[in-house]
């Protein structure tokens, strides 16, 4: 990709994936599962279309360009597709031959649904804080007990990849990642009531029996593999907030393009049009720094941490910015419930916080910008 931007053959696709959700999966996605829980039907059909064995056949770069198509017609098929990839990559990335196996078709073809089960009441953004414990039971078993919490997809989900604490007291290093079906033993759920349409729930475990054939990857280096896993989807969740963006910005183009007001159209007052040139710069500056860092996290970059924040924070608050100026300037319609801005006010808050809220990703800025200056 020559100075980020999309080549012919990506464009198209990106055009394709944009119909797709709009006359195939956006239907779905209205039609609905039961309050609070994950539509089924919706995941089913992105698998038959192939777009979630994507998820593992595909570079960052082409995540994003999913993520972001997808969430300009239906952010449903969006948030769908991408927790099947954040639930089970590490799977993909790190599971053992058993493991990938038994799970992955499953997930590809839609008829399991996967989740990420890092956050907790007392350790959201600071993973390395988690507490649910994973207490020795012999040789090379353990029981998990403790709570996770805000987990999207939950307590849908068929199985989770769970982060539990398996070395006391020592912090990133002693946390180990679990592959857990949701059928297994002492393990139970709750949704929670949230602000975002998708699914989120809690999970607690009572003594949940787990073994070496459910680790993924190697105990005690289960940070690494939350951490491996974000830097390639905080990127895409980049480019579902430019997908949200752009389709606010669409509908103000043609909202103030055709409203008449004060002796002539909307878009005729400077200060409306302003407003919309800053929507647009803001959105495209967005676009570009996300396609940079899944470009960066292609190529294999050391500076994949620092651009996959940097990418995360700005297109999230830009998209923030970009869809609360949208309905400002659509007024009251853009406040009924059912309207196109009424959904994206919904939905654009969450991705400041999940996944790494802003602060967060301004720390990890800070820390890779400091790496780099020699101490005096």
């Amino acid at each position: 990709m020559a100075a980020f931007s999309l080549d012919p053959s990506q464009t198209a696709r990106c055009a394709e994936l944009r119909a797709l959700a709009e006359q195939r999966l956006r239907p779905l996605a209205e039609k609905g599962g039961a309050d609070g829980h994950v539509n089924r039907p919706l995941v089913a059909e992105l698998g038959r279309l192939g777009l979630l064995s994507r998820l593992f056949t595909s570079g960052a770069l082409d995540l994003c360009l999913m993520r972001e198509s997808l969430a300009h017609a239906c952010t449903e098929a969006e948030t769908a597709l991408a927790l099947q990839g954040l639930g089970a990559h590490p799977v993909h990335a790190y599971g053992t031959p058993a493991q990938r196996e038994t799970w992955l078709p499953r997930v590809t073809g839609g008829t399991a649904v996967a989740a990420f089960a890092l956050s907790e009441p007392g350790a959201g953004s600071d993973a390395a804080a988690l507490a649910l414990s994973a207490e020795p039971d012999g040789a090379h078993r353990w029981r998990l007990t403790g709570e996770k919490c805000w987990i999207s997809n939950a307590p849908d989900a068929d199985f989770y990849t769970v982060f539990a604490r398996t070395t006391p007291g020592a912090g990133a290093r002693g946390v180990t990642a679990f592959l857990v079906p949701a059928d297994r033993a002492g393990l139970d759920g709750a949704p929670l009531d949230m602000l975002s349409p998708h699914p989120i729930g809690s999970l607690a475990f009572d003594a949940v029996p787990v073994t070496a054939d459910d680790v993924l990857g190697e105990p005690d280096r289960g940070f690494q593999v939350a951490m491996t896993t974000l830097n390639l989807f905080r990127p895409s969740v980049g480019a579902f907030a430019v997908g949200m963006a752009q389709a606010a910005l669409d509908a103000t183009l043609a909202h103030t393009a055709a409203r008449e007001a004060f002796g002539g159209r909307l878009k005729d007052l400077q200060t409306v049009a302003h407003q919309v040139a800053e929507m647009s710069l803001r959105t495209e500056a967005a676009r570009l720094m996300v396609y940079a860092a899944a470009a960066a996290y292609d190529a294999g970059d050391p500076d994949v941490p620092r651009r996959a924040a940097m990418a995360k924070l700005l297109a999230t608050e830009t998209a923030q910015y970009v869809v609360d100026t949208a309905v400002q300037l659509h007024g009251a319609r853009a406040l009924r419930r059912g309207h196109l801005l009424e959904h994206l006010y919904r939905e654009v808050r969450a991705p400041r916080i999940y996944e790494g809220a802003s602060e967060v990703q301004r720390a990890i800025i800070a820390k890779e910008l400091y790496a780099t200056v020699e101490s005096p």
